[in-house]
């Protein structure tokens, strides 16, 4: 059975629509200001709607999920040779849907409740492009997350300095569902060359937009007292490359104009 709609769109409030419609000037654009690298958004999804959401991704994936666990190395600690000199990896555990993959459960799953075509609606990436400030390309990246107890990743800034099409910057989006079991996790995120900013990821239809790369980390996830076995944090994201400069029209996301 179908719950998420066919296009993104369908689940926003007015606010929401005003966004991708390019008409909320505090928000469209947001990521062009210049050290401004994140935005967190509340009130942009239809609370009925985000709850609904949540309990069919709770039904149709949870049983879909694969672990993806990264632990400290050992060798972070004992294989130092000089003191202060210490360096870590990015770490994390977490579980994952594979919705790149169509032969996966997660995707057959995602595809039967409407999530995958939502993630891939043409308003779904407007809305990213609509706060980012940028045209984005039509092909992009979906994935769908879940904190379980416990479950954080650890610091990491997201740059691929090898990659010529994201090297310089792109574009993650992400929407948060989180169960009523949850007691807290927080997005903490540089600025000015320190962990100094704090977000609260705790929602139901919560919206954070990044400019990566940047420093940030999400920490571990806290149940409520006797509620372990029910708090989960789901999370849906999507990744956009920037568009060229040069493109053939149509083969972009782009703007919206006012």
């Amino acid at each position: 059975m179908r719950t998420f709609p066919t296009e993104f769109a369908d689940l926003l409030t007015p606010k929401g629509r005003r966004i991708l419609e390019g008409k909320d000037r505090g928000t469209c654009g947001a990521l062009m200001q210049p050290g401004r690298r994140f935005v967190a958004l509340s009130g942009v999804l239809d609370a009925r709607k985000a709850v609904a959401c949540r309990d069919a991704l709770e039904k149709a994936l949870r049983d879909t999920l694969t672990s993806m666990e990264d632990p400290i190395p050992p060798e972070s600690i004992w294989g130092m040779t000089e003191n202060y000199a210490e360096q870590l990896p990015k770490t994390v555990r977490v579980r994952t849907a594979l919705l790149e993959s169509r032969r996966s459960r997660s995707w057959r799953a995602a595809e039967e409740v409407g999530l995958v075509g939502m993630l891939h609606s043409e308003s779904f990436a407007a809305f990213a492009a609509a706060v980012s400030g940028r045209p984005l390309r039509r092909k992009w990246g979906i994935q769908a997350l879940c904190y379980g107890p416990g479950d954080y990743t650890g610091p990491h800034n997201d740059h691929h300095p090898e990659d010529p099409e994201a090297f310089d910057g792109y574009v993650d989006m992400h929407l948060t569902f989180a169960t009523p079991a949850v007691a807290h996790q927080w997005l903490v995120y540089s600025k000015g060359g320190h962990f100094s900013e704090m977000q609260n990821v705790n929602t139901v239809g919560g919206i954070t937009v990044y400019r990566l790369p940047f420093w940030h980390y999400t920490t571990p996830l806290m149940a409520k007292p006797g509620a372990e076995a029910d708090a989960r944090r789901w999370v849906l994201l999507g990744t956009f490359l920037d568009a060229p400069k040069e493109r053939r029209r149509g083969s972009a996301i782009e703007l919206p104009v006012p």
